[in-house]
């Protein structure tokens, strides 16, 4: 029997998961994952290393084809074209216009490292979607102040802090007006201290009503700004609910061991920030109150 499809009318979910599995080199590192994430949500994926959290967000975004499964983003099978219940793959063509639809943020920020900020932020519009120079230089230079980096447009990576650099791959992501912004570990490359300001610009995207999946091990985000989590671990979704019930009170011996490590372990981010603009102070603040004897006079940041 084939998998339903989804009716966007009928009030479906934006992403709508059934069955997902994939495995690489006999390995089989989705074993069946069903999710439905609405418009507006957003979705916190938690789980040990090797749990397939990563492997699931890049099958939503096509960069790994599916072994089984069916997953819709806004109605659209990805990947697939479905005739009679049999599965045909897209061609590359295809696959690339459904992609457009969907930002990916990545633990490595993954810019152009001879392209500015600016250039990084236009290159997808131009060469993707064909907007014109004008057009896309200007919603560029919006999302730089979006992201609270409106003086750095001239700037190089290599100019930037980590946590600047990952505000421009989150901006080059909105550059192409996604509907669905997936992060896979966005912070997880970043020194403490610059961890807030990138979590920061996350939950000002969610409280303007961006549909996200995030994952991640900062629990006060996970706590604090998602509507739902998901805890998985071997290829399956051991447990799901709203932060609360999950992060407080779990019911599985695997999710209550996970989160007991990672209660144990130091968080850069006890709070998310409201804003930005909260998240620079309290980093401006830190690092006034370092000792100047641990600091070094020839280091920049």
């Amino acid at each position: 029997m084939s998998a339903p499809t989804p009716d966007t009318n009928a009030g479906m979910p934006l992403v709508h998961a059934v069955n997902v599995m994939k495995a690489f080199d006999g390995n089989q590192v989705l074993k069946g994952i069903d999710l439905d994430v609405r418009k507006g949500q957003v979705i916190c994926l938690l789980g040990p290393s090797g749990s397939g959290k990563t492997t699931f967000l890049r099958c939503i975004n096509q960069l790994e084809t599916i072994d089984g499964g069916r997953i819709w983003v806004d109605g659209d099978l990805m990947g697939y074209e479905d005739r009679g219940g049999t599965l045909h793959e897209l061609n590359n063509r295809a696959i690339a216009a459904q992609r457009r639809d969907i930002g990916m943020v990545f633990q490595k920020f993954n810019l152009f490292p001879h392209k500015t900020a600016l250039e990084n932020i236009m290159e997808a519009p131009i060469q993707v979607k064909g907007e014109n120079k004008a057009e896309a230089r200007e919603r560029a230079l919006t999302l730089l102040d979006r992201v609270g980096l409106q003086d750095k447009p001239s700037a190089y990576p290599a100019q930037l802090s980590g946590g600047q650099q990952q505000r421009v791959a989150i901006a080059r992501a909105l550059a192409m007006q996604p509907k669905l912004m997936l992060f896979d570990e966005p912070t997880s490359a970043l020194d403490p201290e610059l961890v807030g300001e990138v979590l920061a610009v996350m939950r000002e995207l969610a409280n303007e009503g961006m549909t996200m999946i995030v994952v991640t091990h900062e629990m006060s985000f996970a706590r604090e700004v998602a509507d739902e989590v998901v805890f998985m671990d071997g290829g399956v979704v051991v447990e799901q609910g709203d932060p609360k019930s999950v992060i407080n009170n779990p019911q599985h011996a695997r999710t209550k061991s996970f989160l007991r490590r990672m209660q144990s372990e130091h968080h850069a981010v006890e709070h998310v920030p409201e804003s930005l603009r909260d998240a620079v102070i309290a980093e401006t603040h830190h690092l006034h109150d370092i000792p100047a004897s641990n600091s070094d006079p020839d280091e920049t940041e």
